[in-house]
């Protein structure tokens, strides 16, 4: 995993498999707590919807390029698109339904990334409720028009071994329970990524066990769209037996701990989840802040803040430093539809962040005290 070359110390890339690029045109925007003192997820929201709704596809492009640029000089060579601003504010479909797709595709291929788009469905506000203006450009009107909008994005990137496109309902609070079974299988079929928000907050649980008398994970699993493809981004408020689901599915589960961290979402029960044997990865998200090794250390400590104590796993090979690394980076690249990184991150052992510390300690120092500045380059 880490070797000394004549470049200095090389690492797989690392992958960021949950990303909302538009998102990064919102930094410092939400920092400051509004008229109601109760600020949270659902307020934060708000202000990211006035955001989407003022982009037009060449701003979109140009934040994408910005988010995608950062992402890289971090040591990113993967991202996992999560991809819902479709259409224009007022919900009209551009000319070309696919043009803002094709514009975020764009910009990581000239940005030096490889892309998994993962086209998203949404449908609705909540159970029983209709769009908020705020959602209109995320929205279609049924499955069949999400699915028409993939198989022209398939086609487009056949030949385009940098890209990947996949599914993504965009939550149960957004996508009906019997709108998620045809895009499971359209997915399923067709050996696609298939990536889902599941259980972010307690309302969509909540909401979730109003509609259909089950908790999310207990939902998808009933529907048998759990599996090896399938992504459950999030997962902050899964109870054990959620995670057990998971990993008899094979499924992955992405943490995105910086985002969560910005947004209040709590801690997720890695515990749980690791011992059940789902697949752990990362993902940048909103892109608060651009620190993939912040994101991945954040899977053991964020663990100890939950649990109160230090190093809270045992991999089943070599150290929690290299597992780590591994989710990461190589279960990023799978979760996203790739066999694994396609280049290596650069770091100069002479690094001042590196300084006093031996050899046998430098993958630990690197995860655990890394950041950023440390990569020189991909190759």
């Amino acid at each position: 995993m880490l070797a000394r070359t004549n470049e200095g110390l090389t690492l797989p890339a690392l992958t960021t498999a949950h990303s909302h690029a538009f998102q990064r045109g919102m930094r410092g925007l939400a920092q400051r707590r509004g008229a109601n003192p109760a600020d949270d997820f659902w307020t934060w929201r708000g202000q990211m919807y006035r955001v989407a709704t003022s982009l037009d596809p060449e701003s979109i492009e140009s934040i994408a390029r910005v988010a995608f640029a950062e992402l890289r000089r971090a040591g990113v060579d993967t991202v996992g698109e999560f991809h819902y601003v479709h259409h224009a504010p007022d919900g009209t479909p551009y000319a070309n339904r696919t043009e803002l797709a094709e514009r975020v595709v764009q910009a990581a291929l000239a940005e030096g990334l490889r892309v998994s788009l993962l086209r998203t469905a949404y449908f609705r506000a909540g159970p029983g409720r209709p769009p908020e203006p705020g959602q209109l450009r995320f929205c279609d009107p049924d499955p069949d028009v999400v699915l028409r909008d993939v198989e022209r994005l398939r086609a487009l990137y056949a030949n385009e071994p940098r890209v990947r496109v996949g599914l993504a309902p965009h939550s149960v609070r957004a996508v009906p329970r019997d709108f998620l079974v045809p895009l499971a299988e359209y997915a399923k079929t067709h050996d696609l990524p298939l990536h889902m928000h599941v259980a972010e907050q307690p309302r969509e649980v909540e909401e979730c066990l109003a509609e259909t008398g089950r908790r999310p994970a207990e939902l998808l699993a009933d529907l048998g769209i759990l599996g090896p493809r399938f992504v459950a981004v999030h997962a902050t408020q899964l109870l054990p037996h959620e995670a057990r689901l998971l990993g008899e599915a094979g499924a992955f589960a992405c943490v995105c701990a910086t985002t969560e961290r910005d947004l209040g979402d709590g801690l997720p029960d890695l515990g749980s989840l690791r011992e059940a044997g789902a697949r752990l990865c990362t993902g940048i998200d909103s892109h608060v802040i651009t620190d993939p090794f912040d994101d991945l250390r954040s899977l053991e400590t964020h663990e100890r803040l939950r649990t109160k104590a230090r190093v809270t796993f045992t991999p089943r090979e070599g150290t929690p430093a290299e597992q780590l690394w591994r989710e990461g980076s190589e279960h990023g690249a799978r979760a996203c539809g790739f066999d694994g990184p396609a280049k290596r991150i650069v770091i100069d052992p002479s690094h001042p962040s590196l300084a006093l510390v031996n050899d046998d300690a430098l993958l630990d120092a690197i995860v655990f005290g890394g950041h950023p500045g440390l990569v020189s380059r991909l190759v």
